[in-house]
């Protein structure tokens, strides 16, 4: 069983071995909603018990914060769920995740079963899901920055948590890949900010919790590396 941490109440989350990737969970009424899947199926469905377990309520909802496959391929684990996410190439993913030392059989399950789950691509344009009890949860569509299609969520209750996906990341330096668009990266950042404010609790997309404080120092030195326009 993987190591939960509560962020608040009704939302959870834990870091994965190997890459170190966040899945996070957020209580719903009549649900779950699962921020980001993992590198595979198996992973992801594992992960999806033990916070069902954990929270008394069944996955009903997902969303990938970005279209890498350490996020995404273990989507399809969850073929009944509402999903959300970015525009991805699934046999792309695969490969990638290939690249970076995940197994091929791995790969191309997760590849598999992607193409039974029903998405809803963001193209633009915020969703907010109500969840129930006061809670709502934002999700904020920021384009292209770490990745070719970066989503935060936000989940407003009476201590605001935002997942980051890989727009912030904690227990190393962050990446910029051939997709990503780093001159927007910082702009990305100051729109969290703007989200969350001071007292919210920001979830990386690998590594510790962290505060606005954290965020504001790794957007100012992500302006230094790759310049980029100013807060917003």
């Amino acid at each position: 069983m993987s190591t939960w941490e509560e962020v608040t109440g009704g939302v959870i989350r834990c870091r994965l071995p190997g890459w170190d990737e966040t899945i996070g969970a957020v209580a719903g009424d009549d649900g779950l909603l699962l921020v980001d899947t993992g590198p595979t199926p198996g992973a992801a469905a594992d992960a999806g018990r033990e916070a069902a377990a954990l929270l008394g309520r069944p996955v009903t909802r997902l969303v990938v914060t970005h279209p890498h496959f350490d996020h995404l391929l273990g989507a399809g684990a969850f073929p009944g769920a509402e999903a959300y996410g970015p525009r991805h190439d699934a046999a792309e993913n695969a490969r990638d995740g290939v690249r970076q030392g995940l197994a091929p059989e791995d790969a191309a399950h997760g590849e598999e079963l992607l193409s039974g789950v029903r998405w809803r691509i963001m193209d633009g344009t915020d969703v907010t899901l109500g969840l129930g009890g006061g809670r709502r949860a934002q999700l904020v569509d920021l384009g292209a920055a770490h990745s070719s299609h970066d989503i935060a969520v936000v989940v407003h209750g009476p201590v605001p948590v935002v997942f980051c996906g890989d727009l912030v990341e904690e227990s190393g330096e962050p990446q910029a890949g051939p997709d990503a668009r780093p001159e927007r990266w910082p702009g990305a950042l100051d729109r969290l900010l703007e989200l969350g404010g001071p007292e919210a609790v920001y979830v990386p997309g690998h590594g510790a919790l962290v505060d606005a404080d954290f965020v504001r120092a790794q957007r100012d030195a992500l302006r230094a590396r790759f310049g980029g326009a100013g807060p917003a």
